[in-house]
């Protein structure tokens, strides 16, 4: 079994995120293969059991445009794709807040709610990020 973890990452945060994911996912004995957007060689995501795809969120709830590019280069919809991301209230409130994950999570029809964290996962939120990992794992092999 092999995972994908996709992620943009300008200060790190999200970077942090997807790092967190791949210890939660190395620990249910999958493999975790990382993917920087935007600077790593395209990746075929069909080669995937598991896709998790991370960015913050740009400009009044925007998407980054790099992540955009994947998209495009992706080229199709995968239907194991769950989404994470990082953001800033202070930036708009709770009405932009990680509004990137929403639009990725409902573009692609993904079964898990996104994964929204506040600036770097540290605290309490490392273990959202864990439990939520577990759950988009459990859950797939429902699905499977």
């Amino acid at each position: 079994m092999r995972a994908l973890i996709a992620y943009l990452s300008f200060s790190g945060n999200t970077e942090e995120v997807a790092e967190l994911i791949a210890n939660t996912v190395e620990q249910y004995g999958i493999r975790p293969d990382m993917h920087e957007i935007g600077l790593d060689a395209p990746v075929e995501v069909s080669r995937y059991d598991y896709i998790f795809l991370g960015t913050f969120t740009w400009d009044q709830g925007a998407t980054p445009d790099e992540f955009k590019d994947f998209v495009l280069e992706v080229g199709y919809k995968p239907n194991n794709v769950a989404v994470f991301g990082t953001g800033d209230t202070q930036f708009g409130g709770d009405a932009l807040f990680c509004r990137a994950v929403d639009k990725l999570a409902y573009f692609y029809n993904s079964r898990w709610s996104g994964l929204k964290i506040e600036q770097s996962p540290r605290g309490s939120q490392e273990t959202d990020v864990r439990k939520w990992t577990e759950g988009v794992l459990e859950d797939a092999v429902v699905f499977a």
